[in-house]
């Protein structure tokens, strides 16, 4: 009876909303832990806000020329105030910066993933490449993934972010991306998966996620690369094995 009540039902925010402010939902342990450091620094925010505002309209209100019409040449300057208003923002930068650190070196970490995806920014789509497997050629699987046309749009379908050939991934499964460009500069970003990588001719830069739920995750080009930048979307399937090695499957036939 409780699941009918639409307060208990759980909606995944995948891509992004008209007029969105806030995240979207997190599917990976690194864009759940973006979130938390992100929460932290806004709590450290507020209160260094309210303090500096206070200490402001303490001053106009209470040290104006109505007020205080008398400067003492010995109230000008505190050594204990100056101590405190230095040693203070040294302990939250202190506090800022061991989470974020640590981080940012779990998310640079990637310590032997069970499947590697080679990805390809092209001016004006991506070109994907499952290089731990072959087909009866012995070629690796590979692919372009383009944006699909307003015009073929189907019902469900999200304008501007949709593909005709998603990145298909095993759910709970340590993927490895290894990011490249053939022409200019493009920036593959999935912001529910938390990666946001460069993609630079020239470089590989890898990077590595696990999708924690099944769903359909979509993100876009993130470096201005040209008069078609903004339409050229990301689109990745998590799904449960036996869905992926069907989708291995389907390049054999």
């Amino acid at each position: 009876m409780l699941q009918n009540l639409k307060i208990f039902n759980i909606i995944y925010n995948d891509a992004p909303q008209p007029w969105q402010f806030g995240f979207q939902d997190s599917a990976a342990p690194a864009f759940t832990g973006i979130v938390e450091l992100h929460n932290t620094i806004i709590f450290y925010l507020i209160i260094i806000c309210i303090a500096v505002f206070w200490v402001l309209f303490s001053t106009i209100i209470y040290y104006n020329y109505e007020r205080a019409p008398f400067v003492y040449k010995y109230m000008n300057h505190g050594t204990i105030l100056e101590t405190v208003w230095t040693i203070l923002p040294a302990l939250v930068l202190v506090a800022i910066a061991f989470p974020s650190f640590r981080l940012l070196y779990l998310m640079d970490e990637v310590i032997s993933p069970t499947i590697t995806i080679k990805i390809v920014g092209n001016q004006w789509y991506w070109s994907i490449e499952y290089s731990d497997y072959t087909i009866d050629n012995e070629d690796s699987i590979d692919f372009d993934s383009y944006l699909i046309p307003e015009s073929d749009l189907e019902l469900g379908q999200f304008r501007l972010l949709d593909v005709d050939n998603r990145i298909t991934v095993p759910v709970n499964c340590h993927v490895r991306i290894i990011v490249t460009a053939s022409d200019v500069l493009h920036s593959f970003a999935v912001p529910s998966l938390g990666i946001k990588i460069d993609a630079t001719p020239g470089r590989l830069n890898q990077a590595s996620f696990i999708a924690e739920r099944i769903g359909t995750f979509y993100g876009q080009c993130s470096e201005i690369c040209g008069v078609w930048h903004g339409f050229m979307p990301v689109a990745i399937d998590s799904v449960s094995v036996p869905n992926y090695l069907a989708f291995l499957d389907s390049f054999t036939e």
